[in-house]
């Protein structure tokens, strides 16, 4: 049976149980900061199973992408060691929100496996929590395990908790012998040992519980069930395969590396494991990218760089030093595109942005060596046979060189590392960048969570209205649900109907009034809980209670601007796809009354006549007044459409597609104007770098595009009434030259000021080691100006190491030089490192030549005191 046969036939068994099929959520969890990706198939319903967020079934089935790569459920350092272990795997799942439990599960999961997947009954075994009688007793009278194979476990294995409060309950597993060939060989092998004889299948939580603070167990008014089956250990199973990677989901891949590399799988151990990692890592590599992650120096995207690097060096391991991972892709989007269709669409993409990692890769990997090469270099030279732990992490983290990588280098040097050095400092690392992220549990206070079961009887009229008769559901302060609210008060307000946009998709949300025979108040700002609109309000005048009827009106020529800008960044992402091509995909935006804010995947930056022709584009979208219309449709139908998506939003089954005719379709949740003419113009302000791979363009519709016109016009007045001309541009070129020249002037007469006490100045030199050590210091000299002087003392001066040094607004300019005679036994680069490091400087250079600096100019003195003593080493 093939994988894809396997994990047809699990949903289709589910769905014939009046199961809901449910997609895939993105590997980048939205809405969770707790977690780094997706580890688990009840990650989506999380929020469900804590009563915040409601569903239109009670039974659900999935087939999950998950990751478990960074983070504290990592596998990432086992892969390619083992036959399990994966970053990237598909998870199988059945769950149930307070509709069936324990006999249900069980009955289920035990068909599927023995008349489904015909798994030999008598090879089954289950595992249970030790005090779980009611799920003994289904096992063995219901479905007639004997007893000696219904393992008792303890809390560690089979109870499970989603966090250290909340819904929790026990578990049990099913599992099967695959006989004494795949067992470690001792005689107490059995239920619960490491080795993969007994290999667990399938995972079924009861989750009947909830914990409290003071860790007591209450139970749940509506129990529910949530189900794991790795489809890779299953499939392993049922195609009869010792691993995972023997299975046909791998076998195209290894395939391929076999092929490219020239290696042969399944001969070697140490060929295996690389061939794993690789393998392996291309998967996860590929899902990654396809959601828009970017490998970079933190969060997620430092986890993907780590993988494309792992995977580098498993390649350089196999005698590989070209560019080579990113042709992995094709088999595994072969392999698992009809099933993920995001990985087939965003192909050419993935495959460019693991080559320019790899190309990146390679390239620190030569400059590590270097790095590496000079560190044992000086340790031979002291005779130490140990590299500090701070130099290993410079070449890890810096470099970013993969441990095991360094640790190889290192061994292949005849040196040992210091290990526990190399652990502090990584220790340090994660320490401040812990306190620096300082991640919390998006929580909902107990004020919020009856209100959230009512929030399907709450609308939103906004998209169609400014204001609105409604009635007052609901007032909070701090969380907690008040009766009313007087003058001077803040808190939130819910409302029965409401116009008020709330903040989400990047638009932020609305202002305006709220207004009853009471009270006046000020809605300063309007946020998404839970599904429920909370106005955020300050009460002006009078009273407000809840039941009131009241009047709500939005600030409607604010909500136009916001509407203005955010029509535009949907012709901007289509314009920017149209210029630079496809891989262009949104990666975060802002929508803003006065401006608007887009990100956006691209490797560069944009040239000038890109930008100009980006905004010609949507400007002329605009004078064609395209009218802007909305449907509401299924989300497989809008995907059919070829509507643009973002993989990290989740989207319900019913979604809103916007469009505007002939140029753009995307799935947006936000408010937008009927026509593009109704934007006005665009200009675009501005374009950067935010991350690597990560671009910025900010820009201006309507009122504000005038006001950024107006202000240009009035800046070039102001510019052309200053030069005294009608042409600037030329009359600034002028200038230019003028200053260049006059700059020229200045270098010179400088240089002839300093190089007329040339004889006084070497007479300073210093006999030290067989060479002239010379180090002097200036007030107001410019780098250029001591390169020159530098220069010219080594024409007087031989053999000589020279250090110049000038102090110019506070800071300190460093020029180190060696003549030829003497670049055999002084290197001015070593020399300006080990002194910049000293006085919290930086800088480098050549043998010969060396320019650094240091932000405190008094440091000075002490660079000098230091430079004679190099010299005297």
């Amino acid at each position: 049976m093939q994988s894809s046969e396997i994990r047809q036939l699990f949903l289709d068994y589910f769905i014939s149980k009046g199961h809901e099929l449910v997609k895939s959520s993105p590997l980048i969890p939205k809405d969770d900061p707790s977690l780094l990706f997706t580890n688990a198939g009840m990650v989506q319903f999380k929020r469900v199973f804590l009563g915040e967020e409601q569903r239109p079934y009670s039974r659900a089935t999935t087939c999950q992408k998950c990751m478990r790569a960074g983070g504290k459920h990592s596998d990432l350092e086992n892969v390619g060691f083992t036959a399990r272990h994966h970053t990237f795997f598909e998870m199988l799942g059945n769950f149930s929100f307070g509709d069936y439990f324990k006999k249900e599960a069980i009955l289920f999961a035990w068909e599927l496996l023995t008349e489904k997947f015909k798994l030999p009954k008598e090879k089954l075994w289950v595992s249970i929590y030790r005090e779980d009688d009611e799920a003994a007793q289904i096992w063995e009278r219901e479905i007639g395990v004997p007893k000696d194979r219904i393992v008792r476990l303890g809390e560690k294995d089979n109870f499970w908790q989603m966090g250290d409060i909340g819904p929790c309950g026990p578990c049990s597993e099913i599992i099967i012998d695959q006989g004494e060939d795949f067992g470690c060989g001792r005689a107490d092998c059995s239920v619960g040992c490491d080795c993969d004889r007994y290999l667990e299948l399938w995972n079924l939580v009861f989750m009947q519980y909830n914990r409290d603070i003071t860790g007591k167990l209450t139970p749940l008014p509506k129990p529910s069930i949530d189900t794991g089956m790795g489809l890779e250990r299953i499939t392993a199973v049922l195609q009869g395969k010792n691993t995972n990677f023997d299975t046909d989901l791998f076998e195209p891949i290894i395939s391929e590396i076999c092929s490219c590399l020239n290696v042969s799988y399944g001969k070697d151990r140490k060929t295996d494991i690389s061939i794993k990692v690789i393998a392996d890592h291309i998967r996860a590599a590929t899902f990654l990218i396809a959601e828009g992650l970017i490998p970079s120096n933190e969060g997620r995207g430092y986890v993907l760089r780590r993988i494309i690097r792992r995977a580098g060096r498993h390649i350089k391991l196999l005698g590989y030093d070209k560019t080579v991972f990113y042709r992995f892709t094709d088999p595994v989007v072969s392999c698992l595109g009809s099933f993920y269709p995001e990985i087939m669409n965003e192909k050419d993409r993935i495959e460019k942005v693991i080559k320019i990692e790899e190309e990146r890769f390679l390239k620190s990997l030569d400059r590590a060596q270097q790095v590496f090469d000079e560190i044992i270099g000086k340790l031979r030279a002291s005779g130490s046979k140990v590299i500090p732990g701070e130099e290993i992490f410079k070449l890890y983290d810096t470099y970013g060189l993969p441990y095991d990588l360094i640790r190889e280098m290192v061994q292949d040097s005849e040196f040992e590392i210091d290990e526990l050095g190399f652990q502090n400092a990584l220790n340090s690392q994660r320490e401040r960048a812990r306190a620096a992220q300082k991640i919390e549990e998006v929580a909902v206070s107990e004020g919020y969570r009856e209100l959230i079961q009512q929030a399907d009887r709450l609308k939103f009229i906004g998209y169609t209205e400014f204001e609105t008769n409604t009635s007052v559901v609901a007032l909070l302060k701090d969380g907690n649900r008040v009766k009313e609210l007087s003058k001077g008060q803040e808190g939130e307000i819910i409302l029965m109907e409401t116009p008020f946009y709330a903040e989400s998709g990047g638009q932020v949300g609305d202002k305006g009034v709220i207004i009853s025979p009471q009270a006046k108040i000020n809605v300063n700002d309007t946020k998404k809980i839970g599904g429920l609109h909370s106005h955020r309000i300050e009460v002006a005048e009078g009273v407000i209670r809840e039941g009131d009827r009241v009047f709500a009106k939005i600030d409607v020529e604010r909500r136009k601007s916001i509407m203005r800008n955010h029509t535009a960044t949907h012709l901007l992402h289509s314009a920017l796809r149209a210029v630079l091509g496809e891989h262009v995909k949104q990666a975060g935006s802002l929508v803003e009354p006065d401006r608007l804010r887009f990100d956006f995947t691209h490797f560069e930056g944009l040239r000038d006549e890109e930008l100009k022709e980006i905004e010609q584009i949507v400007n002329e979208k605009i004078l064609e007044n395209l009218p802007v219309k909305v449907e509401t449709k299924s989300l497989d139908e809008a995907l059919q459409e070829g509507v643009i998506a973002l993989f990290e939003d989740k989207y319900e089954e019913t979604v809103r597609v916007v469009k505007i005719l002939g140029f753009s379709k995307e799935l947006c949740g936000g408010t937008h104007c009927s026509s593009t003419g109704e934007i006005g113009s665009f200009y675009i302000i501005s374009e950067g770098s935010v991350a690597s791979g990560i671009r910025r363009i900010e820009a201006v519709t309507g009122l504000s595009a005038l006001s950024f016109s107006n202000f240009n016009r009035e800046a070039l007045k102001s510019i052309l009434a200053l030069l005294k001309s009608a042409e600037p541009v030329k009359a600034v070129e002028r200038l230019i030259v003028e200053l260049k020249e006059k700059q020229q002037e200045i270098e010179t007469l400088k240089t002839k000021l300093l190089t007329q006490n040339i004889d006084e100045i070497i007479k300073q030199a210093k006999q030290l080691k067989g060479v002239n050590a010379l180090a002097v210091k200036f007030e107001g000299v410019d780098a250029k100006s001591l390169r020159s002087l530098s220069d010219r003392i080594k024409e007087k001066l031989s053999p000589a190491v020279i250090l110049l040094a000038s102090k110019t607004n506070g800071q300190g300019t460093l020029i180190i030089s060696v003549t030829k005679d003497a670049v055999d036994r002084y290197d001015a680069g070593k020399i300006l490192r080990n002194i910049t490091q000293k006085i919290g400087g930086k800088g480098g250079g050549r043998a010969d030549m060396a320019q650094g600096g240091c932000p405190d100019g008094e440091a000075i003195d002490r660079a000098m005191q230091i430079f004679y003593e190099e010299i005297e080493r």
